[in-house]
């Protein structure tokens, strides 16, 4: 029997470069059918990825699989010399990105043409030590703290606190990025990149909260205390934010977004049995979504309302 053509695609890999899909005799006529009925996904140019990997993968997934399809494109191309930074090197470390487009960005040493990179890539010019390069499944690019001072020189404050939480979460060195950020006074996103610093908290545990505790304090609303634990009937239980003194807790409910899992409803059911518990012990709950970030005076005057109302 005559085999489809994407039973003809290179076995044991899911990325091609156009000269791949060439040599197993995929020409460009073919490939573009490939495209069209969704076979084949084109990242970038010369560069694509089997149709059903893409539509399976979650967001975040597909943004570091660009970054991928960068290093696969070129690697017969590049002279080498280039190092992925900014928020694709955030990527590489795993870093949680919030509202962040999906272009490449890399650093080298000499300037690029205006020609040599496509539209998808963001090139910087400067010069890179080596002990400022780590490899991430064989993709070099900047280190931990670099990737983080980088990123909240360009990012605006809410995204640059967003990963800074993170970084701080997954053991970047706070004296590092407080003295690479002593060295950048005057540059532009300084100031960003010092109040994300400032303000940072390592407890956070997804943007969802990150995002929950900024709001929190340009409300000028009392801050509470992040991942607090305590004690009912049904075990010891972790509080996303509480107020100790007033026993109200506020859970963010949007973490799913960023993780690769989905509550079971055994697992809603048991969290809602703990809290229960907690509230027969006096606890109230506010629950609270991503839409309620962005309707700043309905989230202001829940809050208030409820805290007063404990007082």
């Amino acid at each position: 029997m005559t085999k489809s053509i994407s039973d003809q695609l290179p076995p044991g890999m899911d990325l091609w470069r156009t000269s791949e899909l060439h040599e197993v005799g995929i020409n460009h006529r073919r490939i573009a059918a490939l495209v069209r009925t969704g076979v084949l996904v084109r990242l970038r140019r010369g560069c694509y990825i089997r149709g059903s990997t893409w539509t399976a993968q979650k967001p975040w997934i597909r943004s570091l699989q660009r970054v991928a399809a960068h290093a696969h494109g070129t690697l017969t191309t590049s002279a080498g010399g280039l190092v992925y930074s900014h928020t694709s090197a955030a990527r590489l470390h795993g870093l949680f990105l919030w509202d962040v487009d999906d272009k490449v960005h890399i650093s080298t040493e000499t300037t690029p043409s205006s020609t040599s990179h496509g539209g998808d890539v963001v090139p910087h010019t400067r010069p890179l030590e080596l002990t400022r390069v780590v490899f991430i499944e064989g993709m070099p690019c900047t280190t931990l703290e670099r990737t983080v001072v980088d990123c909240c020189l360009m990012l605006n404050y809410k995204q640059a606190l967003v990963l800074m939480d993170h970084a701080l979460r997954k053991g970047a060195d706070a004296s590092k990025l407080h003295q690479m950020c002593a060295s950048l006074a005057g540059r532009n996103g300084v100031l960003t990149l010092r109040r994300a610093l400032e303000n940072a908290d390592a407890r956070s545990e997804s943007p969802g909260e990150t995002l929950t505790r900024e709001l929190l304090q340009r409300l000028r609303i009392e801050l509470p205390e992040l991942q607090v634990e305590v004690t009912s009937t049904e075990g010891r239980h972790r509080l996303d934010f509480a107020w100790k003194k007033k026993k109200v807790a506020l859970e963010f409910d949007g973490k799913v977004k960023y993780f690769d899992y989905a509550p079971t409803d055994e697992v809603v059911y048991q969290e809602r049995q703990r809290e229960k518990a907690l509230m027969e012990l006096g606890w109230k709950f506010i629950r609270i979504k991503w839409q309620h970030l962005f309707r700043e005076q309905e989230f202001k005057t829940t809050v208030l309302r409820v805290l007063r109302g404990a007082s």
